[in-house]
């Protein structure tokens, strides 16, 4: 009589196709649309820019739902919960980091938002206990050392020209933002509505918000006629957004969260990338001692989390 080994909590190898793939998709997609989002706000205003691209994502989000099977309806409490994520990760969220990207390279915002991390953590420990591990911490300060020997340089450089210090601000905001809205999402009532159709419903609620706010800050839409606008707007809204969601939470059903978030890495490598080759960003060994730092504190600190 032969004993069948005991699965282990790790899930599928990293290594494995139906893992590997879409880990290296998601986060090159990701990393590729901090970019193309520098091309949405150029002579667009940031807000107009938000709306039309969830505009564009959110019918194709709910036909997604369709197509998966996915119940629709919600009830009351899942439809306040809705609200409250689409209010921060699909308004708050983007907006800031749109307005972001008018004063720092993206780059730059991409490596600030792989610290996502560290709010995560801390509003996790505040909101629903989790415990915080000592190597998590130490990861996360090497982290943001790195990270603040590349803002100090963006400070020197300023290769847009904008206020770097107001940069900076927008992207801890969106990065709060984000962080709020993975956290208010983990709760019971969350974990019992099927993701895309939760998604599409808080998408509904945020790109309202994105409307009213572009109508009182930016007034009426304006209507580009550059065919690379509505191009970038149709990647962001269904490659960065509608595809790359279920990707990503299907990953993290497969592997785990802690392993899924090693794709912010591969992320911010794209990122960095990108920025250098289409942003004109600078490197000196200031910058690459920093990402160099923010590279190996991001992976010690979510492997520490990992080993919990």
């Amino acid at each position: 009589m032969t004993s069948t080994p005991a699965p282990t909590s790790f899930g599928p190898s990293m290594l494995s196709p139906k893992v590997l793939v879409p880990f290296m998709l998601t986060g090159t997609i990701w990393g590729s649309t901090w970019f193309v989002i520098t091309g949405q706000i150029d002579g667009v205003p940031a807000a107009w820019s938000v709306f039309y691209r969830f505009l564009l994502a959110t019918p194709a989000l709910f036909l997604l739902a369709v197509v998966m099977g996915n119940r629709l309806r919600l009830n009351r409490p899942e439809h306040l919960l809705a609200l409250g994520v689409g209010i921060a990760q699909f308004s708050g969220n983007f907006l800031f980091v749109y307005h972001a990207e008018g004063h720092i390279t993206s780059g730059i915002v991409a490596v600030m938002f792989a610290l996502l991390m560290v709010p995560n953590a801390v509003f996790a420990r505040a909101f629903i206990g989790e415990r915080v591990q000592p190597g998590f911490i130490g990861g996360s300060m090497v982290a943001i050392a790195g990270v603040a020997m590349l803002l100090v340089h963006e400070w020197k450089v300023a290769p847009l020209g904008g206020n770097v210090g107001l940069g900076i601000v927008l992207a801890i905001g969106g990065m709060l933002s984000a962080s709020i809205a993975n956290v208010v999402q983990a709760n019971p009532t969350g974990r019992g509505v099927p993701m895309v159709s939760f998604l599409a419903w808080a998408m509904v609620y945020g790109t309202t918000l994105d409307l009213a706010y572009a109508l009182v800050t930016a007034g009426p839409p304006p209507v580009p006629q550059a065919w690379q606008f509505w191009a970038g707007t149709a990647y962001l809204a269904i490659i960065g957004s509608v595809v790359t969601f279920p990707l990503h939470y299907n990953l993290v059903r497969q592997i785990g969260a802690g392993r899924t978030a090693y794709n912010g890495i591969v992320t911010v490598c794209v990122a960095m990338l990108l920025s250098t080759v289409f942003e004109g960003y600078r490197w000196t060994w200031l910058t690459a001692i920093g990402a160099v730092l923010a590279l190996l504190g991001m992976g010690l600190a979510l492997r520490s989390k990992q080993r919990r």
